[in-house]
């Protein structure tokens, strides 16, 4: 059994000026407001222990910016707090993947 019920990570690449990377469309705020607002929902404890981490580039930046939740390796795709909201309380809380936003 994983020592993480659910690890989600964001891909918060930074690549030179210009090329297109998930960091250009605010990857690094996006992960930190899933990371601060999963903390305020007590899902991080010890009863829950969902992660929510940094990762560098995972090679989908055409589909970006992009996260992957495992154990389920569900690939979702994001623009704003909404969409990420959902993702937290459908698939975070419920177990639900949220279809509309899966790659």
């Amino acid at each position: 059994m994983s020592y993480y019920q659910k690890h989600v990570f964001f891909c918060t690449n930074q690549r030179e000026e210009g090329a297109e990377c998930c960091n250009n469309i605010g990857a690094q705020w996006m992960r930190d407001y899933v990371k601060d607002k999963v903390q305020a929902l007590g899902l991080s404890n010890e009863t829950n222990h969902i992660r929510i981490n940094s990762a560098g580039c995972m090679n989908r930046c055409d589909e970006g910016p992009v996260l992957v939740v495992y154990p389920e390796g569900v690939w979702y795709t994001y623009m704003d707090e909404s969409d990420l909201d959902e993702i937290i309380v459908e698939h975070l809380q419920n177990g639900r993947v949220v279809e509309r936003l899966k790659i």
